[in-house]
């Protein structure tokens, strides 16, 4: 359990805060009656100097000023009831009013049952809340500590855009004393979260601040035009056949991502996932910030897909530009793919590339494996590094389909017309990348 009080972790987070004033009327909160509960209030309000267990108000981190909520797990261990629901829809819609991002430093056990349904009742207002953020194009960044549980888990936090956790908190929505022994206790856990893709990165409490003074920035939006096209890493001239350029997308030491990524931006927040082989996040690069989502090279799976189009929902409603990387032999097809949905997760990528407003701006760095790459790709700029090839199937696949011998893959992909400049002829990439940078405004 986090043995700090609200103030002392806004202590380690902001450089000012200036408490919002409630309007709460005097007294204790008693909806149900409930034996001796006024008494502990007036208990815990002596031991904490606090009247609910959490603090709202304006503050800075960084360079940054935002709506900033604090949990206190001391007063009954930060759950959530009638006064705690006043105070954060109060601090959401204050920050719609002022035009702030939102911080919650979430400490809480869940709802508190002294309150009874009134308690439970304020996820619906909670939710409400957020909504109505979200409508604004703002965004809510937290922090969980520990314990995150129940309804705050499942409202306040949950419900965030950007996900940060301490490490080895417990994480979830019924307790051990609900949920009894379990034989899978990392599920429970931050750690088992960031590895399920459900929290974006592991950040000690002392080190937040500094995160989220990296983070708050890349946030806003800048320019609201398409990012230019990354320039190529690699080789410079054309593949002169169609297996040159498969041999060159596949080769080890070919600029991969990461690469183009560090390349790219002046500087980067990543958000982990429960897909290495999908890396998103925001950037900065020449004082505008930028949204990305860059396949590394491997198979994704559906997990992979549906934190893709997280990332592009996201930077869409924050009305933030993407750059996306294309590189991937084709989606993950295995049973365990299967089981998770790989179809529908790609679908949902799709979707989400198709809805957006914001320009996405593509560069293919490498393989460009079938539904699986296109599903990150622009509809209106899409760019090719010289390393790197577009398929319908990858190429041994379509031999197989088309029943042919070994040796006459060679033949099979020239036919796929899957070179650079053969794509450029189709139409289906506007440009070639060279080793200095497009403007693609």
């Amino acid at each position: 359990m986090d043995p700090r009080g609200a103030r002392d972790v806004l202590g380690l987070v902001a450089s000012s805060f200036a408490e919002f004033h409630y309007g709460e009327p005097s007294g204790v909160s008693d909806p149900l009656g409930w034996p001796g509960y006024p008494e502990r209030q007036h208990e815990l309000s002596a031991e904490t100097g606090l009247r609910e267990s959490v603090l709202c108000g304006q503050a800075v981190i960084g360079d940054s000023d935002c709506v900033l909520i604090s949990f206190d797990f001391r007063y009954f261990g930060g759950s959530l009831g009638s006064r705690t629901g006043n105070r954060l829809v109060h601090a959401f819609d204050e920050a719609v009013r002022r035009g702030l991002p939102v911080v919650s430093l979430v400490a809480s056990g869940g709802s508190r049952m002294q309150e009874g349904m009134r308690a439970l009742l304020q996820m619906q207002r909670i939710a409400g809340a957020a909504a109505r953020l979200r409508a604004a194009a703002l965004p809510h960044v937290t922090v969980l500590r520990n314990p995150v549980a129940g309804g705050a888990w499942a409202s306040v936090a949950g419900s965030a855009d950007v996900l940060l956790a301490v490490p080895d908190a417990t994480v979830c929505f019924a307790g051990s004393r609900v949920r009894g022994a379990s034989e899978d206790a990392e599920a429970f856990t931050s750690n088992g979260k960031l590895a399920q893709g459900q929290v974006h990165r592991l950040v000690e409490l002392e080190e937040v601040g500094g995160a989220l003074s990296e983070l708050l920035p890349l946030l806003r939006p800048t320019r609201g035009d398409a990012p230019e096209v990354p320039r190529a890493l690699g080789h410079t001239e054309l593949p002169s056949s169609g297996a040159e350029a498969v041999q060159r997308a596949r080769a080890a030491e070919r600029p991969r991502a990461e690469a183009y990524l560090a390349d790219y931006f002046d500087n980067r927040f990543a958000l982990g996932g429960a897909d290495p082989g999908m890396l998103c996040g925001f950037g900065r690069r020449g004082g505008r910030s930028i949204a990305y989502v860059a396949q590394a090279g491997t198979a994704n799976s559906p997990a992979g897909f549906r934190a893709a189009a997280r990332l592009v929902r996201l930077a869409d409603r924050l009305r933030l530009p993407i750059l996306t990387l294309v590189d991937t032999p084709g989606a993950a097809h295995d049973a365990k793919a299967e089981r998770d949905a790989i179809g529908p997760a790609i679908a949902e990528l799709f979707t989400a590339v198709a809805d957006a407003v914001v320009p996405i701006t593509t560069l293919v760095v490498g393989e460009g494996g079938s539904g699986g790459a296109l599903a990150l790709t622009s509809h209106t700029t899409v760019w090719i590094t010289p390393d790197a090839y577009f398929s319908v199937i990858a190429p041994e696949s379509a031999n197989a389909i088309l029943k042919r011998e070994p040796d006459e893959l060679g033949a099979t992909i020239d036919q796929l017309r899957l070179r650079p400049q053969d794509l450029l002829g189709l139409g289906v990439v506007h440009g070639i990348a060279s080793h200095a940078p497009h403007d693609v405004q």
